[in-house]
């Protein structure tokens, strides 16, 4: 939610710090505006990604138009200069209608970091216009099939030959491998005695890219996939700030995507919920509506609790980046709890719909099969409990640096 406070956090003058857990009168707007178009326009759609339908520009040109592609991008670059609580905002209601449509802006607004933050003044000039109008689409490439959540133990190589830079490696997971138009590749670096972990930014249509999608339980619309690199060169103004600066980059990626992942998952679930309510009100049993049977009623009572739970950890999370705080240990719980709770919400949903549930006419098993993909990406639940305990007993008893 908006959070305010009259003073710092921890500082002396906190003794009558007030917090605001609502939306302003612009998130509130917002949050309207992107709830309506969720499930007017995205829920009747959302089932044919399961039946092969392919993803186009026109998807992309909606989403733009939209302003969820330039949440982050600064305002002189064409992008909306939003705080990452309007991303929340945006992402737990685009996916009432289709989680699978936040891709768009968990993509645009790591690159969107990552270019603004790292990026010369030409790449920002140059790529962050086409990524605020959703004219070019951008993979973030970290993950190997030797090196997931441990982004120390990366292998792919780039070599500086020249004026350009050889990357030799594999990439696998990657969300929009099918579709994108450049990817952010992190890789082990090496420049005149130089060596460390960087980024650069590689045209996915370089001669010696090659790309597998996977075909996955859920989450088809992302074409996640492989990707390969053999001996691709890319010209040194691709380089995203400085040798050795990567896996701090990655890191404070990771930190605001994961409230943004457990957010989508959450929105995902309310909308699960939502709708068995309705059913709940109207369906009969033994003479009485089934919302008047405890046994039903408590549980959705039971999974509500735990979506708020998670929902003000993930904003709280948010909060703290727009303001500068650390948010890494509140990144971790949210990226834990929001995707489990909403699993077993939705897995509940299922059930509690009787054989209807389990049928494709109702968006539930769908739902179920894109969060458990949610629970994985951007670290598993027990990379989050690893990251939470390194916060709470501190680095010198954490399992792994």
């Amino acid at each position: 939610m908006h959070f305010s406070r009259n003073a710092a956090p921890n500082s002396p003058d906190d003794e009558g710090a007030v917090m605001n857990f609502g939306f302003d009168e612009t998130e509130q707007e917002f949050q309207n505006a992107i709830r309506r178009f969720a499930l007017e326009r995205m829920l009747p759609e959302y089932a044919s990604w399961e039946r092969g339908r392919e993803l186009t520009r026109a998807w992309t040109s909606e989403i733009a138009e939209l302003g969820l592609t330039g949440l982050r991008v600064p305002e002189q670059y064409g992008g909306v200069g939003a705080s990452y609580v309007m991303a929340g905002i945006a992402a737990e209601e685009l996916a009432r209608g289709d989680l699978n449509m936040t891709f768009y802006i968990q993509l645009s607004a790591i690159a969107a970091e990552l270019i603004g933050g790292h990026g010369s003044n030409e790449l920002k000039s140059r790529l962050l216009p086409q990524l605020a109008s959703g004219e070019t689409l951008l993979a973030f490439a970290l993950t190997e099939p030797g090196a997931g959540s441990d982004a120390a133990a990366i292998t792919t190589r780039a070599v500086h030959e020249d004026d350009t830079w050889v990357i030799t490696g594999e990439k696998a997971s990657i969300s929009f491998a099918g579709v994108a138009d450049q990817t952010i590749v992190f890789a082990r670096m090496s420049k005149d005695g130089q060596e460390g972990l960087g980024a650069l930014i590689v045209p996915m249509d370089s001669p010696g890219v090659s790309v597998r999608v996977y075909d996955g339980v859920g989450e088809k619309f992302s074409k996640r996939g492989s990707v390969m690199f053999d001996e691709v060169r890319v010209a040194r103004g691709q380089q995203l700030g400085e040798i050795g600066s990567g896996f701090i980059q990655a890191m404070k990626a990771f930190d605001f995507n994961r409230a943004i992942i457990a957010l989508t998952s959450i929105g995902a679930a309310q909308q699960s919920l939502d709708e068995t309510v309705a059913y709940a009100r109207e369906r009969k049993t033994f003479g009485k509506p089934l919302a008047m049977h405890q046994g039903y009623a408590f549980q959705i009572a039971e999974h509500s609790a735990h979506l708020e739970t998670a929902r003000l950890v993930a904003y709280k999370t948010l909060w703290l980046a727009d303001h500068g705080l650390p948010h890494t240990k509140e990144a971790a719980m949210a990226k834990w709890l929001g995707p489990k709770c909403a699993a077993e919400a939705i897995h509940a949903c299922m059930i509690l719909n009787g054989w209807m549930g389990y049928d494709e006419a109702l968006a539930h098993g769908q739902r179920l099969r894109d969060v458990i993909g949610f629970e994985i990406g951007d670290g598993t639940p027990e990379i989050m409990k690893s990251v939470i305990a390194r916060q709470v007993f501190g680095r010198e008893f954490a399992s792994h640096k």
